[in-house]
């Protein structure tokens, strides 16, 4: 099945680039074909669809990105491993006393940005594993144009690894209004599906449950089993199979398994349903174990939008 979609103007990624762009052709050819969706399917007395419209556009203008930019990089700060960000010139402080920026973008685990013309402070926090391409450096710091929200930014270097010049052939795409997933793989001029399947995103019920946040990632990590805890405590809780960190502690996994049970579980109820997850993305296990296998670290990249 051929899927041939018109330009989606509205959430054009990278609009910066004014630049006129084209459809790209899609084309279902799945590699993973269990629990498959429709294009369009029922959720109680809900229509939920794939995006395909948005889906394309993001692609279109992933391709124009990649044309114009030589040099890539993620940014990262996983558990603020690299340094705690320093205090942007406004931010907000919740009742948890979590920091954030005027951008929504927590402290915790950000990624200092700074103006062309100010680096003694800040202007606003990037997010770990977030796609961004290179345009020049210094001794101390890397002029990036993050691929989520455009503009120019100096980076510390110890924020930021490089990784391009790259071409990139596989996008997973999260879609938090329709609780989908996608992936697709560049097969010269066409995108091939290769899995269309439901999951659970985060739900926003702070200060345990946060929403997966939106924008464009790189896969970083994988784990074959990821650990959690309890909530509130220090006492492993039990394991998400198959799991692959794309930001901060965001994962895409299977479903999790609770001690002291150990064995693992297929498929939930709730996938496909409403968000209730911690900020992961659950999937049927089986679909995690595809995907595991599948996506490349730092060369695959994860789109989350609505």
């Amino acid at each position: 099945m051929m899927i041939r979609i018109k330009r989606y103007g509205l959430i054009l990624l990278f609009m910066w680039l004014g630049v006129e762009t084209h459809a790209v052709e899609i084309k279902k050819k799945l590699l993973y074909d269990r629990h498959t969706l429709s294009d369009t399917y029922k959720y109680g007395k809900q229509e939920r669809r794939f995006q395909w419209d948005k889906i394309s556009a993001f692609l279109d203008s992933l391709v124009t990105f990649q044309e114009r930019n030589d040099g890539y990089g993620v940014l990262r700060n996983y558990k603020n491993q690299n340094g705690e960000a320093p205090l942007t010139e406004k931010y907000m402080t919740n009742k948890y006393k979590q920091i954030r920026d005027t951008f929504g973008v927590n402290r915790y685990q950000g990624i200092p940005l700074y103006s062309l013309g100010n680096v003694k402070v800040p202007f606003r926090y990037g997010r770990d594993g977030a796609y961004v391409s290179v345009i020049s450096d210094s001794a101390d710091y890397f002029q990036i144009i993050p691929a989520t929200f455009g503009g120019v930014w100096h980076v510390p270097k110890k924020y930021m690894k490089l990784i391009g010049p790259l071409s990139i052939k596989k996008v997973i795409f999260v879609d938090r209004t329709n609780q989908n997933i996608a992936t697709l793989e560049q097969d010269g001029a066409t995108w091939l599906v290769r899995s269309m399947n439901p999951i659970t995103t985060g739900a926003n019920r702070p200060p345990y449950q946060q929403p997966t946040p939106p924008g464009i990632y790189f896969i970083q990590k994988k784990l074959s089993e990821m650990l959690f805890l309890k909530d509130g405590s220090a006492e492993e809780g039990g394991f998400a199979p198959y799991a692959i960190r794309f930001t901060g502690g965001a994962y895409l996994h299977g479903v999790p398994v609770n001690y002291p049970h150990n064995e693992l579980i297929e498929f939930s109820w709730s996938l496909g349903t409403t968000p209730r997850s911690h900020m992961c993305v659950r999937n049927a296990t089986s679909h995690a174990k595809f995907m595991y296998d599948w996506a490349e670290v730092e060369k695959t990249l994860v789109i989350v939008f609505d």
